[in-house]
């Protein structure tokens, strides 16, 4: 009779023990998406501003399902070593060649004009997708550091561009000339 109990005590704290590591998993996953979801809700709203094609709903659902797939390769298994590597490497390739197709729909060519609109939408939704597998893959850091570095992009990108476009407008045009046939 009391070997019967204290299997049953061992049974019972194991599943107790499971229980309590499944919820955690559930937790730090929930957090993860959310993470990912934050953060591409915060690029979106960026890009909602500017008035671009792209915004908080388009840029958190891509973080969110780039977030999704790379926690599915890892089979939801928040430890290193319980999940295939090269799965987790196969995922990655694929979600930032999906993106690329979703990136290549935001950028149009205006032959007319020689301009070419969209390419900075089109990589927020590369970056974001990419922010989002960090998020699934749990390294914050890494994920803090480059939204930091995206936001600075955004924020101090234009005056820059602006500057340097009106720098380039104010050179003669055999200047202008001259220097992109150098290019070429």
């Amino acid at each position: 009779m009391t070997d019967c109990l204290s299997v049953l005590k061992t049974i019972l704290i194991f599943v107790r023990h499971k229980v309590i590591v499944t919820m955690i998993e559930y937790s730090e996953i929930i957090f993860r998406l959310l993470s990912a979801v934050l953060i591409g809700c915060v690029i979106g709203l960026d890009r909602n501003l500017h008035g671009k094609p792209t915004g908080i709903k388009t840029l958190g659902l891509v973080a969110l399902g780039a977030s999704l797939v790379t926690m599915a390769s890892m089979h939801f298994s928040l430890n290193q070593g319980t999940y295939d590597p090269s799965a987790v490497g196969r995922t990655i390739q694929g979600v930032i060649t999906g993106v690329g197709f979703l990136g290549a729909g935001v950028i149009i060519h205006d032959p007319s004009k020689e301009r070419v609109h969209g390419l900075t939408t089109a990589a927020s939704i590369w970056v974001t997708a990419a922010l989002g597998m960090v998020c699934g893959m749990g390294l914050w850091q890494i994920a803090g550091v480059a939204l930091t570095i995206v936001l600075l992009l955004f924020v101090i990108g234009r005056p820059l561009e602006k500057m340097i476009y009106l720098r380039w407008l104010s050179k003669t045009a055999e200047e202008r000339d001259a220097i992109s046939k150098h290019e070429e």
